[in-house]
C-alpha cells in the first residue's frame, strides 16, 4: 500500500501520519431546507458546541460537541447532515440550477442525494438508485428526515440501468455517480477498511466502475454534466476509469476550485493530459478524508 501511495502522494510520511494517527475531522451541512446556516450555528454554539467555517457556506467543521451530534433533536428533525466536506464538493462542484432532472447512482445513504434535493430548492426531480435493500432504508430514512420532496427511490443496480424502461430512455441535466470503491480513502475513519484494501479489491472495483460510468454518460443530456466520484486513492478507480470515456463519448474534463490536480500518468500508462482538471483530496493537506472528483463535460 505504502510503496503505492509513494508515486502519487505530497509529503508521503505527514500523510501516513495523518490517516494513521490521527482522527478524521468531523462535519456537519446545513440542510437550507429547513433552517439557515445562521440559524443552525447559533443554536451549536448556545449548546456549547465548537464549530468553524469552511469554503462552503451550509457546511461546518466540529470541533467539539460535548453531546451525540447524531442523535440529537435537531438531527431528528433534519435541520443538518453528517457528511464530510469532501462529499459536499461533489455536490457542489455539479453546479445545479433549480427544476433541473437529476440521476444520482448509488445513492444511499443519501447525503449528496439531500443536498442535492437543496441545491435545487426542493423543485425539479431527482431519480435515486440504489441496488442494496439494506442500504435502501437508509436512503428513504434520510430523504425523509431532511424534507426533500423531490426524490423518486428506485431498487435498481447501477449496472442494469440501460436495461430499465425508465432510464433507457431517459436523459438527465446532470448524472452523478459516486461509485462503489475500494475507501482507502477513509481508512482515517474506518480502520477496518485496512484489512479490506488489496490489488484484488481494486481490481474488481475498477471493472465495475467502467461499466458503471459508460452506462452514466449515456444518460447525461447534450450539454450536461457527469459528476463521477469515489472515496478511493487509487488511479485504477479514479483517473484510468475516467480516461477510458475518451474511446467512446465526445467529453470535456472541467476544472473545480478545489483539490489538487489529478494525475496524468502512474506507472508506465500515460493519460490524457486534460485528466489534470480532474481532483483529489488528501487528509493532510485538505483536512477531508480521502476522495476524488472529475466534473465530465458532455458534449
Amino acid at each position: 500500500m505504502v510503496s503505492r501511495y509513494d508515486k502519487y502522494v505530497s509529503d508521503l510520511e505527514e500523510f501516513l501520519k495523518t490517516i494513521n494517527e490521527i482522527s478524521s475531522r468531523r462535519y456537519i451541512r446545513t440542510n437550507t431546507l429547513k433552517i439557515s446556516p445562521d440559524k443552525l450555528k447559533k443554536i451549536l454554539l448556545k449548546k456549547e458546541c465548537v464549530i468553524k467555517t469552511t469554503n462552503l457556506d451550509e457546511v461546518f467543521e466540529l470541533i467539539n460537541t460535548g453531546y451525540p451530534i447524531g442523535a440529537s433533536l435537531e438531527y431528528l428533525l433534519g435541520y443538518y447532515y453528517l457528511q464530510d466536506l469532501s462529499s459536499c464538493y461533489a455536490v457542489d462542484a455539479m453546479e445545479l440550477n433549480e427544476n433541473m432532472k437529476i440521476l444520482d447512482i448509488a445513492a444511499s445513504p443519501g447525503g449528496k442525494t439531500t443536498y442535492i434535493s437543496q441545491k435545487l430548492n426542493n423543485t425539479g426531480l431527482i431519480y435515486a438508485v440504489e441496488s442494496d435493500k439494506k442500504r435502501l432504508k437508509k436512503l428513504v430514512f434520510n430523504t425523509t428526515r431532511c424534507g426533500s420532496k423531490n426524490i423518486s427511490i428506485y431498487n435498481i443496480d447501477g449496472l442494469s440501468l440501460s436495461l430499465s424502461k425508465i432510464f433507457s430512455e431517459a436523459k438527465f441535466d446532470n448524472v452523478i455517480l459516486d461509485a462503489p470503491c475500494s475507501c482507502d480513502g477513509v481508512i482515517q475513519k474506518d480502520r477496518f477498511r485496512k484489512k479490506t484494501y488489496s490489488t484484488k479489491s481494486i481490481d474488481y472495483c475498477s471493472t465495475r466502475q467502467l461499466n458503471m460510468i459508460n452506462q452514466a454518460v449515456s444518460l447525461v443530456k447534450p450539454g450536461g454534466t457527469l459528476l463521477y466520484s469515489t472515496c478511493s486513492y487509487s488511479p485504477e478507480e479514479n483517473e484510468f476509469v475516467v480516461n477510458s470515456l475518451f474511446d467512446k463519448h465526445d467529453i470535456i474534463i472541467e476544472p473545480y476550485k478545489y483539490g489538487v490536480p489529478g494525475l496524468t500518468s502512474f506507472g508506465d500508462h500515460q493519460l490524457d493530459k486534460s485528466l489534470k482538471n480532474t481532483r483529489r483530496f488528501y487528509p493532510h493537506i485538505h483536512n477531508t478524508l480521502g476522495f476524488f472528483i472529475a466534473k465530465i463535460h458532455v458534449k
